[in-house]
């Protein structure tokens, strides 16, 4: 077997074994632009060898929750032509922490409604925050007020 070097690319089945991801997925990442690759002049795809450090963030992102989105606008911040560093990472990782902070209050806050909605057992849609957060439209009473503003003739008003 022919031994690689660090300079080396690899083709997208190598890249494919690596990293345990299919090719498809590899063509995906490399269409949405997290991944590059050059060609050859079979027109064969060729990937740098840090571009399995890159699907490795990707896999991670994905087993936090994180967004494509969000790994995409952090990658821009990482030079294209070498491994992410150290450094890299510890920024990438805090700003993620961040980002999965902010998810955790959220889920305690929406514990929290869910608990105090069992504890109470109204159900009731008029009162309810957990089931109805924000009804502007409980001022004007109890039933489908913009159903019954439509069957009188009159725009609903989305208040």
């Amino acid at each position: 077997m022919e031994r690689k070097t660090p300079t080396d690319h690899l083709t997208i089945g190598e890249v494919a074994a690596r990293a345990g991801i299919a090719t498809s997925a590899i063509r995906f990442y490399e269409q949405e632009g997290l991944i590059t690759s050059v060609r050859t002049a079979g027109n064969q795809r060729r990937y740098p060898r840090h571009t399995l450090r890159r699907l490795s963030i990707i896999g991670y992102a994905k087993r936090l929750g994180i967004p494509l989105t969000e790994v995409a606008a952090v990658f821009e911040t990482l030079p294209a032509d070498r491994m992410p560093s150290k450094r890299d990472w510890m920024r990438i990782s805090a700003r993620w922490a961040a980002l999965l902070d902010e998810r955790k209050r959220r889920i305690e806050a929406l514990q929290q409604e869910l608990s105090a909605c069992i504890g109470c057992g109204c159900l009731s849609l008029s009162s309810c925050n957990a089931l109805n957060p924000g009804d502007v439209l409980a001022e004007q009473g109890s039933g489908p007020v913009r159903l019954e503003e439509a069957a009188e003739g009159g725009a609903p008003t989305g208040r």
